[in-house]
C-alpha cells in the first residue's frame, strides 16, 4: 500500500518490516504471540496522515462453516488493532485486554485484505479505551470497542 509512511507506527523495539504482499512495507509485531501467529498474521502501519491501520488477509484456516471469515478470526484481529491503535501516540502498551466489544456488520470472504482503524477514546494511567471498524474493501465488517489495563509485565519472548 504506497499511502504509508515507511517508518514503525510506535517505538519500542516489538517491529519487524514485512517484506511479502499485499502488506510489503508494513510491520508485524515481534517475536510474535503465539496465538495471533497461528490466527494471522497481522500488520500494522501509519497511514499518510499518521493514524494506525492494521491489516490482515484471512486465508482458508480463517473461515467459517459458511465460507466466510469466522467471528473468532475478526475477533482477535480486533483485539489485535486494540492494542496497536492504543499506541497511536508512540508509546507501546503493556497491558491486557479487559473488556471487549463486538458487533458483526457484515460477512468477509478470505483471500481479500481486510482493514482495522480506530480511535483512542480515553487513555489514563491505568485504562485506555479505544474503538475501531473492520473494513472489507471499504464495506464494514466489525465494530469494536475495548478497555486495555496496563500492566508492568512487558512481553515475554517464547
Amino acid at each position: 500500500m504506497s499511502d504509508t509512511l515507511p517508518v514503525p507506527p510506535f517505538n519500542g523495539g516489538y517491529l519487524r518490516q514485512v517484506t511479502d504482499a499485499p502488506f510489503e512495507g508494513w510491520w508485524e509485531w515481534f517475536p510474535e504471540d503465539p496465538f495471533e501467529g497461528l490466527a494471522g498474521p497481522f500488520r500494522v502501519c501509519r497511514d499518510a496522515q499518521g493514524r494506525i491501520l492494521c491489516g490482515f488477509m484471512p486465508t482458508h484456516k480463517n473461515l467459517n462453516g459458511h465460507g466466510m471469515v469466522h467471528g473468532g478470526s475478526l475477533m482477535t484481529f480486533a483485539d489485535f488493532a486494540l492494542f496497536m491503535i492504543a499506541a497511536e501516540d508512540g508509546e507501546v502498551v503493556h497491558g491486557v485486554t479487559v473488556t471487549m466489544n463486538s458487533e458483526f456488520v457484515s460477512g468477509a470472504p478470505a483471500d481479500v485484505p481486510l482493514h482495522a482503524r480506530g480511535e483512542i477514546v480515553r487513555k489514563g494511567g491505568g485504562l485506555i479505551f479505544v474503538r475501531g471498524m473492520i473494513t472489507s474493501e471499504g464495506t464494514n465488517v466489525l465494530a469494536f470497542s475495548g478497555a486495555i489495563k496496563r500492566v508492568k509485565t512487558k512481553f515475554v519472548s517464547h
